[in-house]
C-alpha cells in the first residue's frame, strides 16, 4: 500500500511539474482561438511555423535572442570572475576590516532589489550608458550571494596547498587558475547556472534601461506582444517556449555539477 501511495504522490508531483511545460509546448503549435477552446487541445497543432514566422516579424526573434544570449553570457562570465576574486580575497587574505566588509556585503542580501533601481539608473544615465549593453551588464557583475558562496567553498581549501604552489614560484593568479579553479568546478558550475538563468529571465531592469527595440532582450520583447485590444497568444507561447529551452537544456547538462556544487557550498566552511 505504501508503494502505491508513493507512486501516486510522485506521479502527481511529476504532473504538476511537467504538465505546464507540456501544455506550453502544445499551445505553441495552435492559434489563439484553439488555445482558449474547450475542451483544451493537448495535442500538436499545425500553427508552429506560422506562429514562429509572425513572432520573427513582430519582434525580430533572431536579433532579440542574440541580444539576450550576449548579455547573459557576458554577465555570467563577469559575475563569476568578480565573485571568485572577491571570495578568494575574503577567504585567503588577511587585511584590516575584512570581517566588517564581509558582514556589510552579506547585509546587502536583505535589501530588496527595487530599492537600488533608481540609484543604479541615475548612475548609468550619468555615465551615458542607458540603452546599451554595459547598462545591462555592469550593475550585475557584483553578486553578494556569489561572493558568499565562493568564500565559503574556498575556506575548505587548505592554505598549505596554496603555499606549496607559491613556493614553486606561482603568482596569485596562477595559484587561483591552476589550483583553486579545478577544485571549485562544481561550485562554479552551480553559480553559473544561477547567474545565467537570472540574466536570461531578467525583465525589470532591461525594461527600464533600454529604449530602442533593437536592444530589447527576449523578456522585454515578449512583453511588447501584449496589445490593448488583442494579444496573439500563439506568438506569446512560441516565444515563451523558446525562452524556456536554454534553461532546461542548461540544467539537464549541468544538473550533476549543479547539485554537487550546491551541496559543497552548503556544507563547506
Amino acid at each position: 500500500m505504501k508503494g502505491w501511495t508513493l507512486t501516486f504522490t510522485l506521479a502527481v508531483v511529476f504532473g504538476l511539474c511537467v504538465g505546464p511545460f507540456y501544455w506550453l509546448a502544445m499551445a505553441a503549435t495552435h492559434s489563439t482561438a484553439d488555445i482558449f477552446s474547450w475542451p483544451p487541445k493537448f495535442y500538436p497543432g499545425d500553427q508552429l511555423a506560422a506562429n514562429t514566422a509572425q513572432l520573427e516579424e513582430s519582434i525580430g526573434l533572431v536579433r532579440v535572442l542574440g541580444n539576450t544570449l550576449y548579455v547573459a553570457v557576458v554577465q555570467t562570465a563577469g559575475a563569476i570572475v568578480v565573485s571568485l576574486l572577491a571570495g578568494y580575497a575574503f577567504a585567503k587574505f588577511s587585511f584590516e576590516g575584512r570581517d566588517l566588509f564581509f558582514v556589510l556585503l552579506l547585509s546587502t542580501l536583505v535589501i530588496p532589489g527595487g530599492v537600488t533601481i533608481i540609484p543604479i539608473f541615475e548612475m548609468m544615465n550619468d555615465l551615458g550608458l542607458i540603452d546599451s549593453y554595459p547598462a545591462l551588464i555592469l550593475p550585475s557583475l557584483s553578486v553578494p550571494f556569489g561572493i558568499f558562496l565562493m568564500r565559503q567553498s574556498l575556506l575548505a581549501i587548505p592554505d598549505e596547498l596554496l603555499d606549496a604552489a607559491r613556493v614553486d614560484g606561482a603568482g596569485e593568479l596562477r595559484v587561483l587558475w591552476r589550483v583553486v579553479v579545478p577544485v571549485m568546478r562544481p561550485v562554479l558550475a552551480a553559480l553559473a547556472v544561477f547567474l545565467f538563468l537570472g540574466a536570461w529571465n531578467d525583465f525589470l531592469w532591461p525594461l527600464i534601461a533600454l529604449r530602442t527595440p533593437e536592444m530589447y532582450t527576449l523578456p522585454v520583447a515578449l512583453a511588447t506582444l501584449q496589445g490593448l485590444a488583442r494579444t496573439d497568444f500563439g506568438q506569446v507561447m512560441v516565444g515563451t517556449a523558446i525562452s524556456s529551452l536554454p534553461m532546461m537544456i542548461l540544467f539537464l547538462v549541468l544538473q550533476r555539477q549543479f547539485i554537487s556544487g550546491l551541496l559543497a557550498g552548503a556544507t563547506k566552511g
